[in-house]
């Protein structure tokens, strides 16, 4: 019997619903159902009485249920336990990132990390949150800067770190980009280019938010996955973005950022940062690396 398939069989019959099951685990639901009938046959049975409208477990399937989750805690406790061993050897630590975090957060405390342990060799690997998590359970990273999602997965430990300052990204010669600072009122007949919603639901629901918060109608004009390419079609003048500050380090010629001032709750426009790793795990490593985000903290959430 696979795990990852057990893993797939309790998101659904949790969810009961192949489509949220497959978006929690960062999968399509068509990749999902394949291991699931994987497991259906390795198991010689039915899990799941499906119809067009309705998942419901069997009474096989709710047998499995009683079982699965004890023995996905054992092996996961047994992984953290050789992993740990291993990390007490190692002398390298995968962190992972959303691309904010990589381009203003990373670089100040990579610094200071350094100063403490030069001889930790440090991978990074930038993706969205969707991406990052299931990373994080399967051993390929040690720790990740995600945007916390709605539900948080209890097999990982989340610890918030702050907000990070919202800006709108504009064309230079636009002639916002001459003022000190912005409103979204400023921004109400102007196309908007925002993230995709499925792989980036702060972002999106940030600009979406600010604009209800307005009483205004968000005028969206393109809609792309990276931020990258966001501020390069804020560069050709296809629109403008409302962005985390820190992408402002890694944009392309063409485009200026203007701090946005809105009323109301604060919070409102402003992006969560957290840390997050496997619950339970033992990593002395990690544990310094985040001693040291924790001792800086205060001095990093002032440049975001």
């Amino acid at each position: 019997m696979d795990l990852h398939e057990l893993r797939c069989f309790v998101a659904v019959a949790d969810a009961l619903h192949f489509g949220r099951a497959a978006q929690k685990l960062g999968m399509m639901p068509s990749a999902l159902g394949r291991y699931i009938r994987l497991l259906e046959a390795d198991l010689g049975t039915t899990l799941f009485a499906r119809t067009t409208r309705n998942v419901a477990l069997t009474e096989d399937g709710h047998l499995l249920l009683e079982e699965a989750p004890v023995l996905l805690a054992r092996a996961d406790e047994l992984a953290g336990r050789f992993r740990a061993r291993g990390r007490a050897r190692a002398s390298s630590l995968k962190v992972g990132a959303i691309d904010s975090a990589a381009a203003g957060l990373l670089p100040l405390l990579l610094h200071d990390f350094q100063m403490v342990r030069a001889d930790v060799a440090i991978h990074i690997f930038e993706d969205k949150t969707i991406k990052l998590l299931p990373k994080l359970l399967n051993g390929r990273l040690d720790l990740a800067f995600v945007r916390p999602p709605e539900t948080l997965d209890k097999r990982i430990a989340f610890q918030f770190l702050f907000h990070e300052t919202a800006v709108v990204a504009v064309p230079v010669a636009h002639i916002l980009a001459q003022r000190e600072w912005v409103t979204v009122h400023d921004l109400a007949n102007e196309p908007l280019i925002v993230p995709e919603r499925r792989s980036r639901p702060h972002s999106h629901d940030l600009t979406i938010k600010l604009f209800a918060q307005a009483q205004l109608k968000a005028k969206i004009a393109q809609i792309a996955e990276e931020k990258q390419t966001i501020v390069s079609l804020v560069a050709a003048g296809l629109g403008v973005a409302i962005v985390p500050r820190w992408i402002s380090r890694m944009a392309p010629t063409g485009v200026r950022y203007v701090p946005l001032r809105s009323g109301g709750d604060e919070k409102m426009h402003r992006l969560p940062l957290a840390a997050a790793w496997p619950k339970g795990s033992r990593d002395p490593v990690r544990d310094e690396f985040v001693a040291v985000l924790n001792a800086n903290l205060a001095t990093y959430a002032g440049q975001g």
